[in-house]
């Protein structure tokens, strides 16, 4: 059966999901998204998501024209039309239709999209086994270019550091400030364990605050794991007891080994393994 996808006001056929070639988020990434899970057929932690969005929509400053009630039950709405029970959202926004000129007020209507479908980034096995990444060349934009706080659709910055995991042979690229400093990986965010505290990258490194992140750190907490977020460094990777990713498609999956170096005895370890299971319990509604 075709995908339902919600279109500016309504639901319509995929193949009637069109928009124009001069619509500012093709010609320019334009724009701004989330991608947002569904569990057991509840959308998870939706208030945060579209709290984040219309934060990146203000920064950019596009009007999404919508009120975030209205935009809560459209998308309610495509999850049920597409009857997912276990799946993901990609809800953009852009600046919609305009001129081949970069003043983005030329452009007179935002489009709303809403897709819900499937989606697996890693096999399985992958999650048992853990991942092997390196350090990308590609540096995160500098906060004063693009701030990393803003999901925008212009994603190129990413999209150029997951090539370079892709031509390596490994699963994902981690990124770096103008600084020097450990920003996030190319769709991710980085914890590491080291001496049994759990320390992740400030926001301020120049990463997104992810909303995995935000709940990974509070079911930390909760089991009286230390959590801080400082700088940290390529050496710090490289010496870490454990080393694992958050986000919204790849959930809570160790990395095993960077840059040829591996983490600890090359498996996921037993913080990385117990915030797996505690995520996977709180997602589905399952957590004490």
């Amino acid at each position: 059966m075709a995908l339902k996808i919600w279109l500016n006001d309504g639901l319509v056929d995929e193949k009637d999901a069109k928009i124009s070639v001069f619509d500012h988020g093709l010609l320019y990434g334009d724009g701004v998204f989330e991608g947002i899970r569904v569990y057991s057929s509840k959308v998870f932690e939706l208030d945060a998501h579209l709290k984040r969005l219309y934060e990146s929509a203000k920064v950019i400053r596009l009007n999404i024209g919508m009120s975030i009630n209205d935009l809560a039950k459209a998308t309610q709405d495509t999850v049920r039309a597409n009857n997912i029970v276990d799946g993901y959202i990609r809800l953009v926004v852009t600046r919609g239709v305009g001129t081949l000129g970069i003043n983005p007020f030329n452009c007179n209507k935002p489009q709303i999209i809403i897709i819900a479908d499937k989606i697996q980034l890693y096999p399985q096995e992958l999650y048992e086994t853990g991942l092997k990444v390196v350090s990308a060349c590609t540096i995160r934009n500098h906060p004063l270019a693009i701030p990393p706080q803003v999901k925008s659709l212009n994603y190129l910055n990413n999209v150029l550091a997951k090539i370079e995991s892709i031509d390596a042979g490994v699963s994902e690229a981690i990124m770096f400030n103008h600084e020097g400093f450990v920003a996030e990986a190319s769709g991710d965010n980085i914890f590491v364990v080291k001496n049994s505290v759990l320390c992740t990258p400030p926001i301020q490194a120049g990463s997104l605050e992810g909303i995995t992140r935000n709940v990974v750190m509070s079911l930390a907490a909760a089991e009286n794991i230390e959590v801080v977020q400082k700088n940290l460094t390529r050496f710090d990777l490289y010496v870490a007891d454990e080393f694992f990713l958050t986000g919204t498609a790849a959930e809570v999956i160790g990395v095993v080994e960077i840059d040829g170096r591996r983490i600890a005895d090359g498996k996921p370890g037993p913080v990385t393994q117990l915030l797996r299971k505690k995520f996977f319990e709180y997602a589905h509604g399952r957590a004490k």
